[in-house]
Formats: structure tokens, C-alpha cells, sequence
């Protein structure tokens, strides 16, 4: 390590352990050791997740975190988790390593004793050198996973918790649409639910690429945070229960005049172009996956865990935990109340009030965590509009 790099070191507390990196103007993909403080809460609710499918596996997990950077979370992976096997920590920095290995000496941990392993290698190989060794895959990189993805297929094997991150979230909600389309195969839209259309892509992907394996998810929580999004899922076995889950893909389309939607499962059925309320031209999102995104009972047991774990974010973690589980059973999508108010040129009346109403005709009406102004409901567009319409006049 060179005395620039050392002049540079910060040092940091988070969750059990104390980790030094080196010290950037900005976090970037350029910056040979990662580190990103905004990345506590992911890492935080991973260590929950973990622990949650860990009581379900009922044994001793072995962990491979693909893009270890400074080793922040492989190390509290290991010192925080209980009944954790190996670790292996992979970066193709040779300063990461570095750094990893002066991290977990900091923390207690034994390279030899502890089983914890530091490896130099690109990400697709480390994965397909480590062929159904790990009961846990985390793929956090910085940007897309689309890359690595073919090689997590590839490489894992059944009943195995996967961890995503996807950071390009411009292409995944449809700011820029050739490299969503590029990368995930896949047609963004930029509505005002594009947070968990960009979930749903990613989601969709990883469904069609390993599907080619003979494997298939079930989605256990995905959210989207700031500037990322995380999905968690086990990964199965079986041609025909693979077959099966591929119901799952479909489109999402959309009207952006009245913001009328559909979902549409199937990858080679005819998709309606004229909305039914405005006649207006549809715009087609996909393919998506438009199965559960969320698993009430396990995003409800890990809540469990939150007081045992005493973490920084517990607060905030509980927050967002309670709202993925509470929409865990709402159909795809979501209608913004300021959205619907701004097409019917009125002033936004209260959200809880426009719940509250569709309550009332017995319709379903949640929050979600996607959108802090909009709801997720099974009320038709046009019984949401004259909610919003009638309390927006105080009738």
C-alpha cells in the first residue's frame, strides 16, 4: 500500500465491526477500494434477510460476496450472522484485498481460523470457479448485474438465497431506454410507478436467464432505496415448476393521458394498443415479471429479528420492511394522487382520504413504499378519479 493511499484512510463504525478504506472525492466505479456509507441500510437488511433464510435452512450457511470492496460486508456477514460457515470475499482489486484482509485482522477475524477467504478474481469466474458451493450469493456491484447474472445461473445451486443490487436505476426506470433494453432485455417506461417497473424488469431477467438452467425464483422482498434496488430471492429446481413460473412474465401498458394500465401475462400473446377509457395510444412496458414481489410471512419474520440485531438503521429498516409487507399481496403498479390530480387539473386532496373512500366501496387501499404520494388499490381508474375529484371539491 502506498504512503498516498495510507495519508488518505478513513476510519468507520458500522453495525458490530470497524472498517477502514481509503478516502475518495466522490464514490465511483473508479475508486479501486468501494466503499459507500449510503449502502448501510442494504447491508443492514441483508444481514436480517440472511439470518431469516439461515432459521429456515435450519444449518450452517457458507456465504460468497462477489464485490467485496474494502470487505465491510462479507466481514459483518461473518461476525454479525449466527451459524455462518465460510465467507469469501472476491474483488479484482488487489488493493481490496488488501484492505479486506487488514479488516477483518481489525475485527477479530482469522483468515485461517475463521474460515474467511480473500480472492482476486473477475466476478464471472470467481462464480463459475466456486460451482454449488454457496448456500448464499450477494451480487452488489456498482452499476448493473446484468453481466454477472449468465454466471450466478450458472453457478448456484438450489434452495440458495440470491442477493441483487442494481444501482443503474436511470435504465431501469426508463430514463434512458437502449440501455435497459441493452442490459435487461427489456422496455422501460418512465411512469410514475417506474421504481417497481424497474424492479419487476430486473426481476424478469433474472427469471428468463435462469430459466435456461432450469431454475427459477421465488421472490422473497425486493425494495427500492435513494439511488439502488435489491431484490432477495431462493433460487429452485425443475423444468416443469420453471415452465410454471415463466407465467410470471408479462407487460405492463400504460396511458399517459388518463393513466389507465394494464398487465398482460405472456411473452408472445397480442397486447391491446388503444386505451378502453381515452382511446388514446397504450404504451407497452416489458418483458417484466409481474408475479409477487414481496412474501408477507418472510418479510414478517425478519421483521421479528430487527430488536435482536440493534442495528443503526432499525428505525428506518422497520419503516420500509412493514410497508414491502403490507403490499406484499397487491396486484402490479400504483396510482399517484397528485398524477391523477394534475390530469383532472384539481388540487390534490389528503392520500389517507382517498383510502379511506375507497375503503368504504370496499376496495383494497394501500401506501407503498415505491412512492411516498400514491397507493396501490384494486378500485378501477375511474372509481380512484372520482375519489380524488369528489374530495378534492369537498363533496
Amino acid at each position: 500500500m502506498d504512503e498516498d493511499t495510507k495519508s488518505k484512510i478513513r476510519t468507520i463504525n458500522e453495525g458490530l465491526c470497524q472498517i477502514q478504506f481509503p478516502e475518495y472525492e466522490k464514490v465511483s466505479s473508479e475508486a479501486p477500494v468501494f466503499y459507500n456509507p449510503k449502502m448501510e441500510l442494504n447491508r443492514d437488511i441483508s444481514i436480517l434477510v440472511i439470518q431469516r433464510f439461515q432459521k429456515d435452512l435450519n444449518s450452517e450457511i457458507n456465504i460468497g460476496d462477489v464485490f467485496g470492496g474494502s470487505g465491510i460486508r462479507g466481514i459483518r456477514y461473518k461476525k454479525e450472522i449466527d451459524n455462518v460457515g465460510s465467507v469469501a470475499v472476491n474483488d479484482i482489486s488487489p488493493l481490496a484485498g488488501e484492505f479486506t484482509k487488514e479488516n477483518a485482522i481489525k475485527n477479530s477475524i482469522s483468515i485461517e481460523e475463521n474460515n474467511f477467504e480473500i480472492h482476486q478474481d473477475e466476478a464471472n469466474n470467481f462464480l463459475r470457479k466456486n460451482r454449488g458451493r454457496f448456500d448464499v450469493v450477494d451480487i452488489d456491484p456498482f452499476g448493473t448485474p446484468s453481466f454477472f447474472i449468465d454466471s450466478v445461473a450458472a453457478s448456484i445451486k438450489r434452495n440458495s438465497l440470491l442477493c441483487v443490487t442494481a444501482t443503474d436505476t436511470s435504465a431501469l426506470c426508463g430514463t434512458y431506454k437502449a440501455p435497459c433494453i441493452r442490459k435487461y432485455n427489456a422496455k422501460p417506461y418512465k411512469s410514475e410507478y417506474c421504481h417497481e417497473n424497474g424492479i419487476r424488469i430486473l426481476a424478469g431477467f433474472i427469471a428468463l436467464t435462469f430459466a435456461k438452467y432450469k431454475k427459477y425464483i421465488e421472490i422473497k422482498l425486493s425494495h427500492s432505496t435513494e439511488h439502488y434496488m435489491r431484490i432477495y430471492m431462493i433460487i429452485k429446481k425443475g423444468s416443469k415448476a420453471t415452465d410454471e413460473s415463466l407465467k410470471n412474465m408479462g407487460y405492463i401498458s400504460h396511458c399517459k393521458n388518463c393513466l389507465y394500465r394494464e398487465s398482460k401475462s405472456g411473452l408472445a400473446g397480442s397486447l391491446n394498443d388503444t386505451c378502453p377509457i381515452c382511446g388514446e395510444k397504450l404504451i407497452h412496458a416489458g418483458p417484466l415479471w409481474l408475479g409477487k414481489i414481496q412474501d408477507k410471512d418472510f418479510i414478517s419474520q425478519t421483521i421479528e429479528l430487527i430488536p435482536e440485531k440493534k442495528l443503526n438503521t432499525s428505525s428506518e429498516m422497520e419503516t420500509l420492511l412493514k410497508k414491502c409487507e403490507n403490499e406484499a399481496d397487491a396486484s402490479p403498479s400504483s396510482y399517484d394522487i397528485h398524477e391523477i390530480s394534475r390530469t383532472l387539473k384539481i388540487s390534490a386532496p389528503k392520500i389517507d382520504k382517498v383510502m379511506e373512500h375507497l375503503e368504504s366501496l370496499g376496495y383494497y387501499a394501500l401506501r407503498t413504499h415505491f412512492t411516498p404520494t400514491a397507493i396501490k388499490t384494486d378500485a378501477p381508474l375511474e372509481k380512484i378519479r372520482d375519489a380524488v375529484n369528489d374530495l378534492s371539491i369537498g363533496k
